[in-house]
């Protein structure tokens, strides 16, 4: 399994000038991915609560700064040869699609095709509000940007007429570095979600979960595959784990040893909200990939 970790991007760790440092030293211990998450803003009256928080303690604290991912990626991407870079997730609903599809691509030749676009709708209505896109259209807006994404990474001559946004037939002169484009996958933890995951992606950017809920979610995604005449054993599964204070590193390596078990292609570990300083995240988790590899 490949085992990855999340840059410094929010909270204590949104240290714009520790960006490289951090990429290149987790590709040096051995680290196989580095990763990125997206938050548009913290409210202070949140219109729903963060998965997981109660009423007095309705969102994480750490989330009120936030640097943006696909700047903190092109840093690592400029620090780094090896590791691949991941978006766990972009809320695909907040962008315009032709802008998104530019920056995708700009960052996947920066990279040299090493961007693996992990894609979410997220859950918080608020930050819909704020960037002018519709809750509660988020599935059909997601899809809609799939068809974009697609046919800009294909097409020399792309135009789409959908229910959301209008692109006049252009020419596409800039090309991602395969011919499909990066690897997408797509988040959520709905049936409906991961039968997205099957229908349309490379695979899924979950979360840790329990064992018979994270299996009858991707049951539903490799049935899905199957009814789309897609090869469900070509779907990968990115996991997510994000350890609370406290946390050491048998504890954490032992639920990543879990989600190894399971047949996971890979799993990061988010410590932002375990730690405070970004060297201190480098650090246990380093003990955490000497644990999981002997």
């Amino acid at each position: 399994m490949e085992i990855g970790i999340a840059l410094p991007q929010y909270g204590t760790h949104a240290r714009a000038d520790r960006i490289a440092g951090f990429a290149r030293d987790a590709e040096e211990a051995g680290f196989d991915s580095l990763w990125v998450g997206d938050r548009a803003l913290a409210p202070v009256a949140p219109s729903d609560l963060y998965p997981g928080h109660t009423p007095d303690n309705p969102y994480p604290h750490q989330y009120r700064t936030f640097l943006d991912p696909l700047t903190v990626l092109t840093v690592a991407a400029t620090a780094t040869d090896r590791a691949r870079l991941g978006t766990s997730t972009l809320n695909g609903p907040w962008y315009p699609p032709v802008l998104l599809a530019r920056s995708l691509t700009s960052l996947d030749l920066v990279s040299g095709g090493r961007l693996d676009v992990g894609l979410g709708i997220g859950w918080l209505r608020d930050e819909y509000t704020a960037v002018g896109a519709d809750f509660h259209r988020r599935g059909a807006l997601l899809d809609e940007l799939l068809d974009v994404l697609h046919g800009t990474w294909t097409e020399e001559e792309f135009a789409h007429e959908g229910p959301h946004w209008t692109i006049p037939a252009s020419y596409v002169g800039l090309r991602p570095t395969r011919p499909a484009g990066p690897p997408v996958h797509l988040g959520g933890f709905s049936p409906a979600a991961l039968r997205r995951v099957g229908r349309r992606a490379a695979g899924w950017v979950g979360a840790v979960l329990p064992p018979a809920v994270a299996g009858h979610l991707w049951d539903e995604a490799r049935r899905a595959a199957e009814e789309a005449g897609r090869d469900p054993d070509a779907l990968r599964r990115q996991i997510r784990h994000n350890p609370a204070p406290g946390a050491t590193a048998d504890t954490v390596a032992a639920v990543l040893a879990g989600v190894r078990d399971t047949g996971a292609d890979g799993c990061f570990v988010d410590l932002q909200q375990c730690v405070d300083e970004p060297g201190e995240a480098l650090e246990l988790g380093v003990k955490i990939l000497s644990l999981l590899r002997g």
